[in-house]
């Protein structure tokens, strides 16, 4: 019997009103601060992420659906959109645009890892993309739109978590500090943070491991270590959301997982869920255009997984609208009675009146124990005396009172 791959999930009826829940409030926190959608390929060049997210990275190291295609090319399931967005702002020569350039997107992304609660193979993430602008400004709203989608789908107790990682300016004096500093700590070190420590020593303030993290509490931080400009900016950063009013906390050890962050990064965290269920998050990435051959150009940008965001609607028992759904049944018994049924479904759904018709010969209480369980309002009785005297009977489903009406009246009444 065949299964969904391990790492995967359908997404089946009784779970969509909570996808299309998060999406629309999704588009709609776009739509208030101008971002405008795009859609990009399942797969990328395997290059693409390689130059962008780092090769020393878990993900690319790890964690990425690589293959050879029949061409001869090397082909990657997108891990994540961020490369992706930008690939096509410098293809399509978005810089002509007015900046900075605010996209978003959904897309489905793939990771081979350890799946575990909100954390999948195959995920669907929703990111948006502020392109053209080192405003500290534009980086207190793109954290300001994280916070109020939140806000919107109404997820209660949410920390704000903040850093700046500085710039290609002062980061190497800064992590020339890290690695004296852990130099002293080499052999209580997991074996990641081994092998980090030659190759990404960012990356060792993130370890989940717990010897380690009692070892990167304590570790120099970053803001200590920004040339001027970043300084400026991060102080310039804090004071913006102030004025907004958005609670943070400064914390040294957040430094995102990807290469290409610099000076901002951000993350929105559940307080009931504990450090590691981070919700969503993002940061600047002022270099990454440049290096996939487009001109200098600042951006930031924010993602989150909708999976994820699903998970906490659900534990924090968010109360989530149900989907629309056809509020009319309708049962008939004989033959002309079908036909009439098959004419009459086709006019009210014209009208805009969702309708479910039964099919099959089943008796009228089998008929109507299925309009019960659809949780339908109304349904609506044909029979072929129905038929010769021009009328239907209409069932409220709620109170089970039923009358006949004419048939020429059905659709005003259901109306009303």
């Amino acid at each position: 019997m065949y299964q969904a791959p391990r790492g995967t999930s359908d997404i089946l009826p009784q779970e969509q009103y909570y996808w299309r829940y998060v999406e629309t409030k999704a588009a709609n926190t776009c739509q208030l601060y101008g971002y405008e959608r795009i859609d990009f390929p399942a797969f990328e060049d395997a290059g693409l992420f390689t130059r962008s997210i780092g090769a020393e990275t878990d993900i690319v190291d790890k964690e990425m659906y690589t293959f050879e295609d029949r061409g001869g090319n090397k082909i990657t399931l997108i891990p994540e959109g961020t490369a992706s967005i930008c690939r096509a702002y410098v293809e399509h020569g978005l810089h002509n645009l007015p900046q900075p350039v605010k996209l978003y997107y959904f897309a489905s992304v793939f990771r081979y890892e350890r799946p575990q609660a909100g954390r999948y193979r195959q995920h669907h993430q929703f990111g948006y993309e502020a392109i053209g602008d080192d405003d500290p400004a534009l980086d207190a709203e793109v954290i300001n739109m994280a916070w109020q989608l939140f806000q919107s789908l109404g997820i209660p107790r949410l920390s704000l978590i903040l850093n700046s990682i500085g710039c290609k300016i002062c980061r190497p004096g800064y992590l020339a500090v890290l690695k004296n500093y852990y130099a002293n700590y080499v052999n209580e070190l997991c074996s990641d943070c081994k092998t980090r420590l030659g190759r990404n020593p960012l990356r060792l303030l993130d370890c989940k491991n717990l010897s380690c993290q009692q070892i990167a509490d304590v570790a120099p931080k970053s803001a200590d270590y920004l040339c001027q400009e970043c300084a400026e900016h991060f102080s310039q950063l804090k004071r913006y959301l102030g004025l907004l009013e958005l609670p943070f906390v400064v914390n040294h050890r957040l430094v995102r997982g990807l290469d290409y962050y610099t000076r901002t990064v951000f993350e929105v965290q559940p307080e009931a869920e504990g450090s590691q269920s981070t919700i969503g998050g993002g940061g600047r990435y002022d270099n990454l255009i440049e290096e996939l051959g487009g001109k200098p150009t600042p951006a930031i940008g924010f993602a989150t997984g909708i999976e994820r965001i699903i998970l906490n609607l659900k534990s924090q028992q968010v109360l989530v609208p149900p989907l629309p759904k056809p509020e009319v049944f309708i049962a008939h018994l004989g033959n002309d009675a079908r036909d009439e049924a098959i004419k009459l479904s086709f006019k009210l759904r014209q009208a805009g009146i969702g309708v479910i018709e039964s099919t099959g010969s089943k008796s009228l209480k089998a008929q109507l124990r299925q309009a019960n369980t659809l949780g339908v309002n109304h349904a609506v009785i044909i029979g072929d005396q129905e038929v010769k005297s021009g009328t239907v009977i209409l069932r409220d489903m709620t109170n089970a009172r039923q009358e006949a009406i004419p048939l020429a009246r059905l659709e005003e009444r259901l109306k009303q």
